[in-house]
């Protein structure tokens, strides 16, 4: 029996997540139906990059407080179950609502009376509200609770126990049961209702796109008037507090910001034009690179590369990474297209060397092995400005 199972959890949100309950003295079961996850994980090895991860697993392991399966039945002897599924969004921009439910109904026969249930994933403004409703109408007694996570994918483990955390229950006993699980972790809980809870996720993660994007047109507003967007950036936040964190130019995507900005305009019936418009800068930001470089290259007789396919700097994650639509556009267009990323291992990706060697670079996403990097007289569009000698404008 164990005090608590993370469903899904073998995945980036929930193993870092219950590694940090197993550190802090939980018996934690991992679930999850990726039977090559589970095999990974239960050797040791980390499925994906995680600071201090690498080393906590293998301890969790061998004390014995954390362990990996993919037979459910771990679910009905729980004390709390944490379920990491949440709520993408289809072809149409809305929100998935029903997969979050299959899971439930899936492992319906499993849950008991008096159980914990956690939501920990990022969903649907009222998605717990409509699962504590759901349980009751199949006749079960569950406390729930809307518990997000805040942290950045890469240093998860760190954040989740330096982070405050949100904590809505739909119930104040179930309030006051995820405050005492969370207040072993989070170095402060706020308490909040769920539809502010899901709201307070939901506008965070919005917020940070639309910075992205004002950054990103700003950055196609410079260039197209001849201007070096970084000599203005640095203009801008060099020791002027007002602006100091304003962002750089670059790819804002991955299986986060995006989805959950169209969440968020679903919600509100499509009203969200601001997110809307970011939508249309951050996503155009691919062929905005590339149509530039057609007016300024002749593309059809160049073989082009591409540093860095992951959807942000020094992950191993390519989830939605807008380096592939960049990819797609220069297949259509050049000669012969490369890739080049450090962080992953498939078959169409070249070494460095022969990357470098191309006509013309692209730099997909800003790793640290890119900083620094000799190109010589090879012209480099660089909108996140980390390769030096970049082309400062396009």
């Amino acid at each position: 029996m164990a005090d608590i199972v993370v469903l899904g959890g073998c995945g980036h949100v929930g193993l870092p997540l219950a590694l940090a309950f197993a550190k802090a003295g939980r018996s934690v079961v991992a679930y999850d139906i990726d039977a090559a996850k589970v095999a990974q994980v239960n050797a040791g090895r980390m499925p994906f990059l995680d600071r201090g991860a690498d080393a906590l697993l293998p301890e969790m392991l061998a004390s014995g407080r954390l362990r990996c399966e993919t037979a459910p039945d771990c679910l009905a002897t729980a004390e709390t179950i944490i379920t990491v599924t949440g709520t993408p969004v289809d072809e149409h921009l809305n929100p998935r609502l029903e997969l979050l439910f299959e899971v439930l109904s899936e492992h319906r026969e499993r849950l008991r009376d008096g159980q914990l249930l956690v939501v920990r994933s990022t969903v649907y403004p009222g998605t717990t509200e409509q699962v504590h409703a759901r349980l009751r109408a199949w006749g079960l007694d569950l406390d729930v609770a809307f518990c997000p996570e805040r942290v950045a994918e890469g240093v998860a483990l760190e954040e989740i126990t330096s982070l405050p955390q949100l904590v809505a229950g739909c119930t104040p006993r179930a309030q006051a049961r995820a405050e005492a699980l969370f207040g072993e972790l989070a170095p402060r809980i706020v308490p909040l209702r769920p539809l502010e809870a899901e709201l307070a996720k939901l506008f965070t993660n919005a917020w940070r796109y639309v910075q992205f994007a004002v950054a990103n047109q700003f950055f196609t507003m410079a260039n197209n008037y001849g201007v070096d967007f970084y000599r203005v950036h640095h203009a801008m936040t060099d020791g002027y507090p007002r602006a100091a964190h304003f962002p750089r130019a670059g790819f804002a995507a991955g299986p986060c910001l995006f989805k959950d900005t169209m969440q968020l305009s679903a919600f509100d019936q499509n009203h969200f034009f601001l997110g809307h418009s970011a939508m249309l800068v951050n996503e155009g930001l691919p062929s905005y690179l590339v149509e530039r470089a057609r007016l300024r290259f002749p593309l059809a007789d160049m073989r082009v590369a591409v540093l860095g396919m992951t959807f942000k700097k020094d992950s191993d994650d390519s989830r939605d990474s807008l380096s592939f639509k960049l990819r797609r556009l220069l297949v259509a267009h050049a000669r012969e297209v490369l890739c080049h990323d450090p962080f992953l291992d498939a078959p169409w990706l070249v070494d460095l060397e022969e990357a470098l060697a191309a006509d013309l670079i692209f730099v997909g996403a800003p790793h640290s092995a890119y900083a620094g990097l000799d190109v010589g007289a090879t012209p480099v569009i660089d909108p996140w400005n980390v390769v030096p000698g970049r082309l400062e404008v396009i």
